[in-house]
């Protein structure tokens, strides 16, 4: 039996970020994010971290039926923990972003850790066309919107969740948020093991600098110690190179269209699951071993597949 460290792998297969102009590789439809979902966990990720869009248009939308769309067929096809979003769009209500995760009960559902700017708008120096009406709004609209995650937004999601069975991917995208969610641990609607996903380059959010990386990680040892599970989320550029950092620090990954349409400079990712391959194979050069996902739920000691309602 192997005594290498299990690195868990998740994948964020579309997301609400990028729009369908950016990409022709980008997951749309409910059978494109299904087939996304599988072929990533094929490739080795344990979690699949999922969005739903508008099979017209590309639009993000967060209704539970545009989820059970794909949920149950990955279910189905797959032994992927399936990972629901709470985040939605910047720009949904705090109850229309939570509706899915409320009904479905998932093993795993992310969850935003504080308020905050998330701007989206300089992507649009680099696209000019855009093949539906909504796409520059979109992305023009972050530069004068807040992302909304009060505390008791989060003490709501968290007393529904404990109450479904669901645990969390606390998304951390400063070092108030982990601040943040000791608070939630201090009052135990926050429980361990904490599967803390930091993330890093978005607008609004920390930097993806190397001391950025360590900072974070520094921080969450000192308020958690041996209670939570370190992953993180290098946006665009930084994708590979901060989940190589975690890596060589004892931490687990998340690579995916939704974080990164890039395989490389100049290079579009054309699937989720090439990004899954370049990243396990980092990992099992340093001699790490990939975790399945029934490794994973003992890890974060998940409720189990079996307990979902879908």
């Amino acid at each position: 039996m192997s005594n290498k460290r299990k690195v868990i792998i998740t994948c964020a297969v579309t997301g609400s970020i990028h729009t369908p102009s950016m990409s022709p590789y980008l997951p749309i439809t409910p059978k494109q994010i299904s087939d996304a979902a599988v072929e990533a966990h094929n490739a080795g990720a344990a979690i699949v971290h999922l969005h739903a869009r508008n099979p017209q248009d590309g639009r993000p939308i967060q209704t539970p039926q545009a989820f059970r769309e794909f949920v149950s067929d990955i279910k189905a096809r797959s032994n992927a923990i399936i990972n629901i979003t709470t985040g939605g769009a910047p720009s949904m209500t705090v109850e229309e972003r939570f509706q899915p995760a409320l009904e479905l009960k998932p093993e795993l559902a992310s969850l935003n850790m504080g308020s905050m700017n998330f701007g989206l708008f300089p992507m649009l120096k680099r696209y000019s066309e855009f093949k539906h009406p909504w796409e520059r709004p979109f992305l023009e609209g972050t530069k004068d919107l807040v992302f909304k995650n009060t505390f008791a937004d989060i003490e709501h999601v968290l007393t529904c969740g404990r109450e479904n069975g669901t645990r969390f991917e606390f998304e951390c995208y400063d070092t108030a948020h982990l601040y943040n969610l000791a608070h939630f641990l201090d009052r135990k609607l926050a429980t361990p093991p904490l599967f803390v996903q930091t993330v890093f380059g978005i607008l609004g959010g920390i930097g993806g600098h190397p001391d950025d990386v360590a900072h974070l990680k520094r921080t969450a040892d000192r308020l958690f110690g041996d209670d939570f599970v370190w992953s993180v989320l290098g946006a665009g550029k930084s994708q590979m190179g901060i989940a190589s950092i975690s890596a060589t620090q004892g931490g687990h990954v998340r690579v995916g269209l939704e974080d990164s349409l890039w395989m490389g400079p100049g290079s579009l990712a054309q699937s989720n699951a090439d990004q899954v391959h370049i990243i396990r194979n980092i990992l099992e050069s340093l001699g790490l071993d990939i975790a399945t996902s029934d490794e994973a739920r003992l890890l974060l000691q998940l409720k189990g597949v079996n307990q979902v309602n879908f």
